[in-house]
């Protein structure tokens, strides 16, 4: 069985250069933006940071951009957005480029993959990204997963979050749930239900735990809200675990040990996380 390689395809293999391998420095005025870019936030704070940082050392990755108009013509960013915006809040004119050849496909994969190797989109954007893929391009979802280095549940577990209500989505985007929360929800079919179900979880600071609980018995069930919290050190590993995995996982401790849980729904999808873990 062999492991998967990386987040997909990677930067290189999606874009060809033109020829001109080596960085350019360009006018960051002449640069327009990647208009595939899935992120939609950019977290001011880390962004005037990395504003600093650059002030202080320049940018020392360059930026890759396309020339869709040929020689003479303006920018286009491909990879590098944060960066890009960091050097304008520096104060910097020029700004480091490699300069490649990118399809529409190219533009919005590489943007995709870019963040998704430094976890930089939200639940809600990372899912908009790859119904993009699917819809615009009109790839499958193995297409989509293999292209950004996921696994199919992945993928499909990340799409179900757009059949949520905007507003379980707008709260989700907020911050006021978590992207497991809202897996819970939609273990809920009924609209109306889910919708209490959500309003429970947000007045009363469920844990997703006790989300999941509550979607087991409808969302009309009494939920006895854990009093012994997790360790925060638990909780990440869950996540991480969680996020790598594609599926639902239980890291559960006691004085002598514990066991990790990972939860499967289909036999495609434990092929996935047996392929996953390798």
């Amino acid at each position: 069985m062999t492991s998967r390689r990386g987040l997909g395809r990677g930067l290189d293999a999606l874009i060809p250069s033109t020829g001109q391998q080596g960085v350019e420095e360009v006018d960051v005025d002449l640069i327009a933006p990647n208009p595939q870019q899935p992120r939609t936030v950019f977290d001011p704070e880390a962004l005037a940071e990395l504003a600093e940082s650059i002030r202080e050392h320049g940018v020392i990755q360059p930026l890759i951009v396309s020339r869709p108009g040929g020689r003479g013509a303006p920018y286009q960013l491909i990879a590098g957005e944060r960066r890009l915006l960091a050097a304008r809040q520096a104060g910097l004119r020029r700004v480091p480029v490699i300069v490649k050849e990118a399809s529409p496909q190219a533009l919005l994969e590489m943007a995709l993959v870019e963040n998704l190797q430094r976890q930089d989109l939200g639940p809600l954007e990372e899912a908009a990204a790859f119904k993009r893929l699917s819809d615009e391009f009109g790839l499958t979802q193995d297409a989509v997963a293999a292209r950004v280095g996921r696994s199919r549940p992945a993928v499909a577990n990340s799409l179900r979050l757009l059949t949520l209500s905007e507003e379980i989505q707008a709260s989700l985007a907020r911050g006021e749930i978590t992207a497991g929360h809202a897996r819970a929800l939609l273990g809920i079919d009924d609209g109306e239900e889910r919708r209490r179900a959500w309003r429970r979880i947000v007045e009363g600071n469920l844990t997703v735990r006790d989300a999941e609980s509550l979607a087991k018995a409808g969302g009309r069930g009494r939920v006895v809200k854990h009093q012994r919290r997790r360790p925060p050190e638990v909780a990440a590993v869950e996540e991480r675990l969680r996020a790598a995995l594609g599926t639902k996982v239980d890291v559960v401790g006691g004085r002598r040990g514990g066991r990790v849980v990972i939860h499967y729904y289909s036999d495609e999808e434990l092929d996935a996380i047996v392929e996953r873990l390798g």
